[in-house]
């Protein structure tokens, strides 16, 4: 199959740092490669692929100071998927919202992930409008805000399976790790507090964005200060992640709002490092309770958990792992989903036979484009 893989510029495949959607593409076209597929991938100069690679910027927009409008390079990334659809079985795409009204004319073999938060008054609008577009959610928690749309399938991200190292026992009982972003709705404030509450050490790996850094500056940055049990890393790279993950007695997910899906609590498991959760957004469906770790309700649960997360078996935490979150599990759902398209499935015998659908015409695919 050919396959054209679509990512966001803001961030290279995959990322040097932190970056969620950018690290998920890069595993799903690897293993898409390793499985024969014919691949392409849209995405920074800067990226590292065994497929075909077609750079529409040097470096990652968020690395380049020069970069005030991440706008226009999208734009033109866009327009040259579009001049080359025909091309590809299938094109995959991970940028939100911008390529909608460039993919009328073969809707019917592309397919989104979403891979950000849908409860914005905003998306209710755009997807009423764009309703026809195949679109696959990363949790079924990330579906209920949306209007009626036509959902292809939920497909949970994955790992290599061998990417990071399992630790059966780290040392000195290890310590307690938040690792993500530093912002409001992360909640490392919780982090703070539960892990001061319970007596143990805490250490914070996280990124900075230029629009958190006067909540770093005001809220989070003093409490770390004033706080010798907490120690803050900084942003992390891959080769670190193994370590500080897998060194962790537990890792603190504290977050506060509904987060489509944390790849770093299947990270976590994938080390054995079992996780506590706050239960908003996908966590539920991401952590199997007294097995993979604990799902919280507040601060006070959180430290009842942090007392008990130590008797977990972590090789069956690392079990869960292995059963649902590998990237060949991934890998296969996609290519079930890719298979499932109309446009891929039937409509080449459609032409070779003269049968048109109303679906194949293109004043009524663009219509089914729209909200009826």
């Amino acid at each position: 199959m050919k396959i054209a893989q679509i990512a966001p510029l803001m961030e290279s495949v995959p990322p040097r740092q932190y970056g969620g959607t950018e690290r998920v593409v890069s595993y799903l076209t690897e293993e898409l490669v390793r499985l024969g597929h014919d691949v392409t991938l849209f995405a920074s100069g800067d990226s590292a692929t065994s497929a075909r690679l077609l750079s529409f910027c040097d470096t990652a927009l968020r690395l380049d100071l020069r970069v005030k409008d991440p706008a226009p390079h999208h734009i033109v990334m866009l327009d040259a998927v579009r001049e080359m659809a025909h091309e590809f079985d299938v094109l995959h795409f991970h940028v939100d919202v911008l390529h909608y009204p460039l993919i009328r004319d073969f809707v019917d073999r592309t397919v989104t992930t979403l891979h950000g938060r849908l409860d914005m008054p905003e998306s209710r609008r755009l997807y009423s409008v764009f309703s026809g577009a195949p679109l696959v959610s990363i949790s079924f928690d990330q579906r209920k805000p949306m209007p009626p749309v036509n959902w292809a399938g939920m497909v949970y991200h994955g790992l290599p399976r061998d990417l990071l190292t399992f630790n059966p026992a780290p040392k000195d009982g290890g310590y307690f790790a938040f690792l993500g972003r530093i912002s409001p709705e992360k909640r490392p404030d919780r982090a703070i507090e539960i892990a001061t509450r319970a007596g143990a050490r805490l250490k914070i790996a996280a990124k900075i964005d230029r629009v958190d850094q006067d909540y770093w500056t005001q809220r989070i940055k003093p409490m770390v200060d004033g706080n010798p049990m907490v120690e803050y890393i900084g942003e992390i790279d891959e080769t670190q992640k193994a370590q500080f993950l897998g060194d962790a007695a537990a890792l603190l997910f504290p977050i506060d709002w509904p987060e489509p899906f944390g790849m770093v609590m299947i990270e976590s498991m994938a080390c054995g490092t079992p996780v506590i959760a706050f239960r908003r957004g996908s966590s539920p469906e991401i952590v199997d309770g007294g097995r993979s770790g604990f799902l919280v309700e507040s601060v006070d649960e959180a430290v009842a958990a942090s007392q008990r997360v130590r008797d977990l078996d972590r090789r069956g935490v690392r079990a869960c792992f292995e059963a649902r979150f590998t990237v060949a599990r991934f890998a296969r759902d996609y290519v079930s989903i890719y298979e499932s398209l109309p446009g891929v499935r039937s409509k080449s015998w459609r032409m070779r036979t003269g049968v048109l659908t109303d679906f194949d015409r293109p004043a009524s695919r663009a219509a089914s484009f729209r909200s009826s």
